[in-house]
């Protein structure tokens, strides 16, 4: 996770992991903490960082507590400022990384290599080592530098997934728009997952699911 806020996001393709049966290795930068805290009122702490996640976890894009129950086992937590943390190696064995929700400081350094945190040195050893990179951006409007920053990700081999909800799924609640979008890192990551209907062609004017 990185600072752009869309806290919702992650909240959602974390648990669509767990749901898979994924292990997940979670970073959280510094600025997504600042994030966390004015989108949920969570102060996420290293040392209780289970219960955090939980508290977190448990809750819908409305805000409502106890909407989800999850089993955080298997996650594993690592500080930002941890360079010396398991990601932060080639050789730690992974399937790839989402980076959700992607800042557009967090794409810029990505793409220029700088590895100044742990998030962004996990994503240069993605890179390097050919694995999946799905960087799901939340800014708008882009500007002609995060752009470029853009398709140089792409050109280095990195999925780029904009934060954009579809309306063709039948949406009729803020969790669903939210699940589309988690839903199509998932996609891009070839996680399978259930979060939103997959259109399958208008066929009398009723929409296959």
């Amino acid at each position: 996770m990185s600072g752009a806020s869309g806290t919702p996001y992650a909240a959602s393709v974390l648990r669509a992991l767990l749901d898979a049966g994924e292990s997940v290795d979670l970073v959280v930068s510094r600025a997504s903490r600042l994030t966390l805290m004015d989108e949920t009122g969570i102060s996420f702490r290293d040392a209780h960082w289970q219960d955090d996640l939980r508290e977190w976890l448990s809750r819908g894009a409305d805000g409502k507590p106890g909407t989800f129950e999850v089993d955080i086992a298997p996650v594993r937590y690592w500080n930002a400022g941890d360079l010396a943390a398991g990601p932060s190696s080639g050789s730690y064995r992974s399937k790839g990384m989402l980076i959700v929700p992607a800042s557009t400081a967090c794409v810029a350094g990505v793409a220029l290599g700088l590895s100044k945190d742990l998030l962004q040195r996990a994503a240069s050893v993605t890179l390097k080592e050919g694995r999946t990179l799905v960087v799901a951006v939340r800014e708008s409007p882009l500007n002609g530098q995060t752009l470029r920053h853009l398709v140089t990700l792409d050109d280095a081999g990195a999925s780029v997934v904009p934060a954009s909800p579809a309306f063709y799924a039948g949406a009729t609640h803020i969790q669903d728009l939210v699940d589309f979008v988690a839903g199509r890192v998932l996609d891009a990551a070839g996680v399978e997952h259930r979060l939103y209907r997959r259109w399958k062609g208008d066929i009398g004017g009723a929409r296959a699911t």
